[in-house]
């Protein structure tokens, strides 16, 4: 696998057999960011749970305390009278059928999170296989479903993550941008690991968090002693 010259130099930095303090694992995030652009800080969690079954699935949203440090663009999925409250609140787009149908015909996709009233499900759902693989499907779990579009719409601006696993069991979310120094990002990373713990399954057997990686968008991962800090 080809690396560049500013990654390979970035590696040096970092023990790859080492577990570090959650501060310091982010403290060298920042410092091993060498990319031309504010890079965006991901975590990687690997659970000890088996996603396969509906009694160990991990799945929720929290709003970062630091957001996330990008610009998200929102459709709401809503009846004309709530129509003007969700574009009040920040939504860059609300209404109902013209949206299903300009997703639909125009392979339309100028949007980042989907947010829908309980009664315009019935709608959204002929979208379920176009916004499902994107991981765009409106859901209660994560909050994008709900009568109050207008403070769903508030939190996904300021910053509102949805954690879920994915196949391998492992939740992927990023908790901000380099340009916000550990400080920012250990408030964020915290504020997310907390979430996890909580969102722990009855059925989880075991070690539950088996690992945690952080790494900025061209960086390298740094392995994190999640146990700590928390």
């Amino acid at each position: 696998m080809f690396r560049s010259k500013n990654y390979k130099e970035s590696s040096k930095l970092i023990d790859k057999s080492n577990l570090y303090d959650p501060k310091e694992a982010l403290s060298l995030v920042c410092q091993t960011s060498k990319a031309k652009f504010d890079e965006t800080v991901e975590l990687h969690v690997k659970l000890g749970v088996d996603g396969r079954h509906a009694d160990q699935q991990v799945r929720g949203a929290i709003v970062l305390p630091n957001g996330t440090g990008k610009t998200v663009r929102v459709l709401v999925f809503c009846k004309e009278d709530k129509v003007p409250a969700a574009l009040e609140a920040g939504a860059d787009y609300a209404g109902g059928m013209e949206y299903v149908e300009k997703i639909q015909k125009e392979n339309w996709f100028e949007f980042d999170t989907v947010i829908a009233s309980p009664d315009m499900m019935g709608t959204v759902g002929r979208l379920g296989k176009i916004l499902g693989p994107k991981g765009l499907m409106p859901s209660p779990k994560a909050g994008t479903v709900t009568p109050n579009v207008a403070q769903a719409v508030t939190e996904a601006k300021a910053g509102k993550v949805e954690y879920r696993l994915d196949k391998t069991n492992i939740i992927h979310c990023p908790i901000g941008k380099v340009s916000f120094g550990e400080d920012k990002l250990f408030e964020n990373y915290s504020a997310l690991m907390g979430a996890i713990l909580k969102a722990k399954p009855a059925a989880a057997k075991g070690q539950y968090i088996r690992s945690c990686v952080t790494a900025s968008t061209m960086g390298p991962g740094i392995k994190i002693n999640a146990n700590k800090q928390l």
